[in-house]
């Protein structure tokens, strides 16, 4: 099969990787790809991979069996709706199926719907009436931007002032763009909080795998959050038990109740769960593989990729053989740009990363890179997930450590505590 990932960031490179792996893959292109992909697939670097017509043309001229999406943004847009006009297969949901993550309220009132758990919510345009709501309810409480806004429209308020400053900053200073044309107040849960993700051809549903990340841009979780600082799987917090009760509480209702509204979904879903003193909660839904979370999935995964999204695109998830998953564990150590999340430089030189791929369960993704004059430079926020693997989270935990101290970029930072949860109770 000839294969075009759509993306650019660490979660692209990681299906890259996977999907160039599987003996049925015969072309892997990549739009527009980056730097890390280089050798492994055809980067097609003048495509975007916001535009709808721009990936629709390019999976045309080549000729291109199953496209596969990696961000949130082309699929709210429609791309898979305009890829199956044209009568080729996408992994992804289609527009009308990808709201679940393209609008918070519908989310909140599809989960209502179906007597799914979540947190109590309420959807505001006004300032001034979501600024009453948070008075009736207290803090510490929680402000959500309704649109896509890169994983950084969450703010957890802890007091009155903090909340009256998010829900001015979205409604009034459009700090997320039309992203806050409406927000989510919503309650503010207590627990541990892990990912689950599981796979979707309509009402079939087979479970994935989970992991837990660590949004805040600092130790001890502190600082503003982010797309991601690090993440690992398996969450130990995830117990066999506890998947089954997401997968019958959570996803299969999802499906059905997707399909009975005729917005049949097929893709990932990622589940964000709360473990809370109540039971389990979904604290949102991800219509895409998580981004760190996606590459340490696939560092995991023992099964073929390709023949896993190639059967959810036809729809023949049932059909498929079982998963199988390496007995390792995996940790992805995001190292960023100084100043991110906010304001950063980019084009400084980052030498030695061949260095660290050469290191034992040591793999280096790249996110936000480019190349300049020879060298590889920062070109982002994000810019590499160092990943490790090994018999256990401390380990994995070691092992990518190493690798980041053998990468050589003084203006790059990372948080040095990522797994700590795990390593508690390890």
């Amino acid at each position: 099969m000839t294969v075009l990932v759509v993306g650019s960031g660490g979660r692209e490179h990681a299906l890259v990787s996977s999907i160039a792996a599987s003996k049925k893959c015969s072309k892997v292109f990549a739009a527009p790809g980056n730097v890390g992909m280089e050798g492994i697939a055809e980067l097609l670097p003048g495509v975007s991979a916001e535009s709808v017509d721009d990936v629709l043309k390019s999976a045309v001229s080549n000729s291109v069996d199953l496209v596969v999406v990696g961000p949130e943004v082309p699929l709210v847009k429609g791309l898979v709706d305009e890829l199956e006009k044209n009568s080729i297969k996408a992994f992804g949901p289609t527009a009308d199926a990808a709201v679940l993550e393209g609008s918070k309220s519908f989310m909140k009132d599809f989960l209502k719907r179906h007597n799914i758990p979540t947190a109590w919510y309420e959807r505001f345009t006004s300032s001034e009436e979501a600024k009453t709501f948070v008075r009736s309810k207290g803090a510490p409480i929680v402000v959500k931007a309704d649109g896509l806004a890169a994983g950084k429209g969450v703010i957890l308020a802890q007091t009155i002032e903090e909340a009256d400053k998010a829900i001015d900053d979205m409604l009034v200073g459009k700090i997320f763009g039309n992203a806050g044309d409406a927000i989510i107040i919503e309650e503010f849960l207590v627990g541990e909080e892990a990912s689950f993700f599981a796979i979707l051809d309509g009402e079939s549903a087979v479970p994935f795998a989970s992991a837990q990340d660590h949004k805040a841009a600092y130790d001890g979780d502190t600082g503003p959050n982010t797309g991601g600082m690090g993440s690992y799987s398996p969450a130990p917090i995830c117990s066999p038990e506890a998947e089954r009760i997401i997968m019958d509480t959570v996803v299969i209702p999802t499906a059905k109740g997707m399909v009975s509204e005729g917005r049949s979904y097929r893709g990932v879903l990622f589940c964000g769960m709360m473990f809370t003193e109540d039971g389990l909660k979904v604290l949102e839904f991800n219509v895409r593989f998580g981004d760190p979370e996606c590459q340490v999935l696939c560092s995991r995964l023992e099964s073929d990729l390709l023949e896993l999204l190639d059967a959810t695109a036809t729809g023949k998830l049932e059909d498929s053989e079982p998963l199988k998953w390496r007995k390792d564990a995996a940790m992805v150590v995001v190292m960023a740009t100084e100043g991110y999340p906010g304001k950063y430089a980019k084009g400084s030189v980052i030498r030695k990363i061949d260095d660290a791929n050469a290191l034992e369960g040591v793999q280096v993704f790249h996110a936000g890179t480019a190349r300049k004059d020879g060298e590889i430079v920062a070109n982002g926020g994000r810019v590499l997930g160092v990943t490790g693997t090994g018999p256990s989270i401390a380990v994995a935990q070691e092992r990518a450590y190493e690798g980041i101290e053998m990468v050589d970029w003084p203006e790059g930072f990372y948080r040095k505590d990522i797994g700590w949860r795990a390593l508690e109770r390890e």
